[in-house]
């Protein structure tokens, strides 16, 4: 079995974990605080489905790049972010089963959540190429079979260009539930992800630098 396999389990049932305990904790409060959970039209609910989702091509993205370069730094990133944002992920697909809500709203639209926040229109990762990209920063299906085909430094550079709209877009997202979520819990996490992805979005573009290369606009 492959790294990428390996990696892809590790993932999963770190992020079965973290869900599991998201629940039970937040289960262990009082009858009140189960009373008052979100609507299925919240902001709670809608960045915690467009987050986890976000949040999972991120994972994706990071395990084909271990696999397509033998760079060590890039590596490290690569495992630190799937690692964390798996993580998170199993924390907000926990508080939807503890909120009693189903993980996925298919009669929404994605982002209909900020809509009370002036509305954002979604954008990809490349220009010409977001039309069909629902959420800020999210790759396209062509851009992430061409980061696949890569290899060396050339996937190096694709994962760092593709990764700083990525977090960029996941930045724009969890500000808008810093704003606008009800949950403490949620909107610590959004602030925490703001500050973390700020800053591995500078640490990118100094590798991006050292290879010679521009962030993509």
């Amino acid at each position: 079995m492959s790294r990428t396999h390996w990696a892809s389990i590790a993932a999963v049932v770190l992020a079965l974990l973290f869900a599991g305990t998201a629940t039970v904790v937040a289960g262990e409060d009082d009858g009140p605080a189960r009373a008052a959970a979100p609507s299925d039209s919240s902001a709670d609910a809608g960045f915690a489905r467009d987050m986890s989702i976000h949040h999972q091509q991120a994972v994706e993205m990071s395990f084909i790049v271990r696999d397509r370069t033998d760079d060590e730094e890039i590596r490290r990133l690569a495992f630190d972010i799937a690692n964390t944002q798996a993580n998170q992920r199993g924390m907000m697909q926990g508080w939807l089963d503890l909120w009693g809500l189903p993980k996925t709203a298919p009669d929404q639209e994605p982002m209909a959540w900020m809509a009370a926040d002036g509305g954002h229109a979604g954008h990809g990762a490349g220009s010409g190429e977001s039309a069909d990209i629902p959420m800020p920063g999210m790759a396209t299906p062509a851009q992430l079979a061409r980061l696949g085909e890569l290899s060396g430094k050339k996937a190096e550079i694709e994962y760092l260009q593709l990764m700083i709209v990525h977090h960029n877009g996941g930045v724009d997202m969890a500000q808008g539930c810093v704003r606008l979520c009800a949950v403490d819990t949620e909107r610590t996490l959004a602030e925490g992800m703001v500050d973390a992805q700020r800053s591995e979005v500078e640490l990118m573009v100094d590798l991006l630098r050292k290879r010679g290369a521009q962030v993509r606009t």
